[in-house]
């Protein structure tokens, strides 16, 4: 069975910190790669962020995740190093394509900014559990309606692997095919996409009776099952990344004068 979600159950110092704390980390993240053009400022943000996966013992889940992303990647730089508007100088030549200084120079820009935007999610993926999340911003004001709504994306690819799999040992115990040439593949697809679909749906019905039944559409203030205390060094870690936050878009505005 595979997990629900992306996280890794680990006992450290990053695992306790408020999750709204790493929302805002994403927050300042994003907003120093966006209006800093510095490699230098660039370069100590992603490394900061790996120092933090690394604290968390999470840094090693972090390669599969930007794996995903290195299509993108290359793509960026074949792009900016062919196309780029600014080109002027050539770099190196590939056949009849030629890169240029510039266009490099400007796509390693951009891998750096989108590197730093993973990390720091993969830091709150990674390091926080999907309900604690959400009920830790349901008690500070979202719609209950909405957080159902945020879990349940965050867990539907998890709960998909896990259904696919479940249905593919049981098709492979009675004797269905689903290894081999692309032809079986195919065939063996249809009747592992009907489960798939019918358990979804059935799913769906399920969950919405059991919210029902607890009374999910009450007016009543709700309660929560775990009791939240904010401690001293969340309230420093959240004051520290606002200043940051504030120095960053501060700085900006003062540079572009």
């Amino acid at each position: 069975m595979r997990m629900m979600s992306l996280y890794k159950d680990k006992d450290t110092i990053i695992h306790k910190i408020d999750p709204l704390n790493k929302i805002l980390y994403i927050l300042a993240s994003i907003l120093i790669t966006m209006l800093i053009s510095d490699f230098k400022i660039l370069t100590l943000t992603l490394v900061f962020s790996f120092l933090l996966l690394a604290i968390g013992k999470v840094i090693k889940n972090v390669f599969p995740i930007i794996s995903f992303s290195l299509i993108v990647l290359v793509t960026i730089v074949i792009i900016q190093g062919l196309f780029n508007p600014s080109n002027k100088i050539p770099l190196f030549n590939i056949g009849q394509f030629v890169f240029y200084k510039e266009g490099i120079i400007y796509s390693f820009l951009l891998i750096l900014r989108v590197l730093n935007i993973l990390c720091a999610f993969s830091l709150l993926i990674l390091t926080t559990k999907p309900s604690d999340l959400i009920e830790n911003l349901v008690r500070r004001g979202l719609s209950p309606k909405l957080g159902y709504v945020l879990a349940s994306v965050l867990q539907i690819i998890p709960q998909m692997l896990s259904t696919m799999d479940t249905i593919l040992d049981a098709q492979r115990s009675r004797g269905l095919e689903t290894e081999g040439k692309l032809i079986k593949r195919l065939k063996a697809f249809i009747p592992l996409i009907g489960p798939a679909v019918m358990n979804s749906l059935i799913s769906t019905r399920e969950r919405a009776m059991a919210l029902e039944m607890r009374g999910f559409n009450s007016n009543i203030k709700k309660t929560f099952l775990n009791e939240h205390n904010e401690t001293s060094m969340d309230k420093l870690i959240r004051y520290l990344i606002i200043a940051l936050i504030i120095f960053t878009i501060v700085w900006r505005l003062v540079w572009l004068k």
